[in-house]
């Protein structure tokens, strides 16, 4: 059976290292849809129902600002988990965000 992009870009975010983050764009152009950032975002969305979990709190949109904060269970949660991963952020974007980034096309 053929995967869903949404099961797709689920088991990409499964495999971002701990205290490291991605874009959607990033994830978007790994899976061979470059122009499918928003659509990366609308599977982020959804990714709380997901089994096994999804570490959506690790995607971003490409300057680090944390756009999709609104859609866990409390707006700081995403920035918490991050936190807790070694990750400064700072007026919901992450600080050195370069240093951080995990690019899906160079690291896989």
């Amino acid at each position: 059976m053929e995967q869903s992009f949404y099961d797709q870009v689920f088991e990409l975010v499964r495999l971002i290292p701990k205290g490291r983050v991605t874009s959607y764009g990033a994830i978007a152009k790994s899976l061979g849809a470059g122009g499918s950032a928003r659509m990366v975002g609308y599977a982020m969305s959804n990714a709380g129902l997901a089994d096994p979990p999804v570490p959506a709190h690790r995607v971003v949109n490409s300057s680090g600002l944390l756009t999709g904060k609104f859609h866990f269970k409390t707006p700081d949660l995403m920035q918490e988990l991050l936190e807790k991963e070694g990750i400064v952020v700072k007026d919901d974007k992450i600080q050195h965000f370069k240093k951080y980034f995990w690019d899906p096309l160079q690291e896989l």
